[in-house]
């Protein structure tokens, strides 16, 4: 009964438009209330969710994106990725894919990458010839890559969410790989595409601006290298090195290329500060929340449910992985991560997953959610960056979908994918 309450307030909680973080505490108040437990209870599983050392890297990661988003950085990577594949047939999209990776890369963060990328390559490409959903399209799931590729605040968020003893620098180095796959699959996808509907190439600008676009955006990829360098050297630990990524970036946009204005650091800061507490709400309700599906024995629960259906690997994964698709549908990213990774982790490490290859799998199928409506916040706000009618991009979508459900299928049976730069650190 108390697992039918627990998930029938927060089912009604969501469908009535409360945000997912208040919604999962309602419901775990209104469950400890049921169950005679204090009413301190509930709140200190809040509290306590937040009171996490490693959780002090997220303000600061989101810091550094939103530094790097309105510092300059992101139109320099933008250069780059145009002088080097910018030639190919339907150069802008690859161009996007490209940026993608690199800005993902040093962001962290899939909105950041789409307002960034978005708001400088989709009226660009409009102009010159592409279908509006097209660039759309290309932008929005190109910018999943900033899930997957380090550094990657959801890692951390689901390092703390299986409960420790992952490393976090095995998990940074765990998606390089992945994400490098997915944004090649995507290429492909945009390439077709583009020969289909004839879409147009830039010239090649030759080695020379190649060079010094390289030269000019290079600066920008050290705030990576600090960040993940640090970690992977034992030299910081993940806190201190997003700390000092922050400031590096500061320091780099504010007086070497001097693109940051007062009106830019305050919009940085502003939009830190909202999405931080957002996560950190977040956070401490899904901690809440996790503790009663645990006290209610969910994970056993699903465990034998699956293995009734099939005891097979192959399939337990498969429907594991379905699961996840339908529930990123539906709900925040961060927030399935916290309910999920204690349910499905046991099962995929009894059935010899890695917990390493588990979590980019895990990443990388929500970070498709973010693209999937009727809760894909990135699909929402590439349209709206676009201007495009979110019913005329999910017509044209289904191509790129696919390119990373490819992806998926990869990482998912294929550990060496995903595991290969870990175990160089062993």
């Amino acid at each position: 009964m108390g697992l039918a309450l627990l998930l029938g307030v927060f089912a009604i909680a969501v469908a009535i438009g409360m945000p997912v973080a208040f919604a999962m505490g309602v419901a775990s108040v209104i469950v400890f209330f049921y169950e005679g437990f204090p009413l301190l209870i509930p709140f200190q599983r809040i509290i306590s969710g937040m009171s996490i050392f490693s959780l002090m890297a997220i303000p600061f990661f989101i810091f550094a994106g939103e530094i790097m988003l309105h510092g300059g950085i992101a139109i320099r990577l933008v250069r780059f990725a145009s002088s080097v594949v910018g030639h190919i047939r339907g150069g802008l999209a690859s161009v996007n894919i490209f940026s993608s990776m690199l800005f993902g890369g040093i962001s962290g963060s899939a909105i950041a990458d789409i307002s960034a990328l978005g708001s400088i390559l989709i009226p660009v490409m409009k102009e010159k010839g592409y279908d509006g959903d097209y660039a759309v399209n290309v932008t929005v799931t190109s910018s999943i890559a900033g899930v997957v590729i380090p550094p990657s605040h959801n890692m951390i968020i689901f390092a703390i969410a299986a409960g420790g003893g992952i490393s976090i620098s095995k998990l940074f180095l765990a998606g390089v790989v992945p994400g490098i796959l997915m944004c090649i699959c995507l290429a492909i996808a945009a390439y077709v595409i583009a020969i289909k509907k004839n879409y147009p190439s830039e010239p090649f600008p030759g080695i020379r601006v190649v060079l010094l676009t390289a030269a000019q955006a290079l600066p920008g990829f050290v705030t990576a290298v600090i960040i993940v360098g640090g970690v992977l050297s034992g030299v910081f630990t993940v806190t201190e090195s997003g700390a000092f990524g922050a400031i590096y970036a500061v320091l780099l946009t504010a007086f070497v290329y001097r693109s940051l204005s007062w009106e830019g650091f305050k919009l940085s800061v502003t939009n830190s500060v909202r999405t931080t507490s957002m996560v950190m709400i977040l956070i401490g309700c899904a901690g809440a929340f996790g503790y009663l599906l645990a006290f209610y024995q969910v994970p056993g629960l699903l465990s034998t449910f699956l293995l009734a259906i099939s005891d097979n690997p192959i399939m337990i994964l498969l429907m594991i992985n379905v699961m996840l698709l339908l529930l990123g549908m539906i709900m925040d990213m961060a927030a399935l991560i916290l309910i999920c990774t204690p349910i499905f982790l046991p099962i995929a490490r009894d059935i010899g997953m890695d917990p390493t290859q588990f979590g980019i799998m895990l990443l990388m199928n929500l970070g498709l959610g973010l693209c999937t409506p009727p809760v894909g916040s990135c699909l929402f706000v590439g349209c709206a960056v676009g201007k495009v009618p979110i019913e005329q991009a999910i017509r044209t979508i289904w191509p790129f979908y696919l390119a990373i459900l490819a992806a998926l299928l990869l990482v998912t049976f294929v550990p060496a994918v995903s595991l290969t730069l870990p175990a160089l650190l062993e």
